[in-house]
């Protein structure tokens, strides 16, 4: 079993994976991870509530865009699993050719969910829609050709904002808008965030297409915590809510 980890500006997303089977997922507040031990502590206690042995681990897989808790996170899987995590970062195999200017500025998540894409999805032109913080958009050839991407900020940023630029504006909880006319600032604020990066996301899609697969169109892979808001909008292809979850178990056994 490995234990794998995508750390986030968010949220630290966990699960467990054995073979191509996800056993165990769940989340954790990013800016609640405190010490080693309260995140050691954290994960043996998720694992056995669970229902899995914690000493049954033999591997654990991080990427990590949050470089002030990778001390802490990887501290804690040495001391309460004896294991020293195998980290995505530059330099490790990763069946990619990376055609960018600075591979060491590249996410590790992007990376990761690149790999996860190709193993999963392979012979065909990629978009990799990553619904986060951020949403991130990476473009990845039918020959696993890391080609580059695009970052805008994500639908959470968007809501604090405006609540903290405007001041008639409050936050409002993030949903799918059924129709785009609001009719309170509640429901044209959510209209908003939703129509917003939707038709921006779309508006992505179609240069991407036109600029780097001469307009053969890719296959449009989404994941992230916001992906499926957009489940009804034929905007992707197919939803992989575990990506960087199978990415992180597929780099992992690249690397040994």
């Amino acid at each position: 079993m490995i234990l794998c980890l995508d750390v986030g500006n968010s949220h630290v997303f966990g699960g467990v994976v054995e073979g191509d089977n996800i056993l165990l997922r769940f989340r954790y507040a990013s800016h609640q991870i405190g010490t080693s031990d309260q995140y050691g502590l954290f994960l043996r206690s998720v694992l056995r509530e669970n229902s899995l042995d914690p000493d049954a681990l033999t591997q654990i897989a991080i990427c990590s865009v949050v470089p002030e808790l990778d001390y802490s996170i990887t501290s804690a899987c040495i001391k309460y699993f004896n294991i020293t995590p195998f980290m995505v970062k530059p330099g490790i195999r990763t069946g990619l050719q990376l055609k960018v200017k600075n591979t060491q500025e590249l996410g590790a998540d992007r990376i990761t969910n690149a790999i996860a894409s190709c193993e999963r999805h392979p012979n065909c032109h990629k978009v990799i829609i990553d619904f986060g913080t951020a949403t991130t958009f990476c473009a990845v050839t039918k020959d696993k050709v890391y080609l580059g991407g695009v970052i805008m900020p994500g639908l959470n940023i968007g809501m604090q904002s405006l609540a903290t630029h405007a001041a008639k504006l409050a936050s409002v909880e993030i949903t799918k808008s059924e129709q785009c006319l609001g009719r309170t600032t509640k429901e044209s604020i959510q209209s908003g965030l939703f129509y917003g990066q939707l038709g921006a996301a779309r508006t992505v899609i179609e240069c991407l297409t036109r600029e780097v697969f001469s307009s053969e169109t890719p296959k449009v892979i989404a994941t992230g915590g916001f992906a499926h808001l957009f489940s009804d909008h034929n905007l992707y292809d197919v939803m992989e809510n575990d990506l960087v979850l199978h990415g992180l178990a597929f780099a992992w056994r690249m690397n040994q």
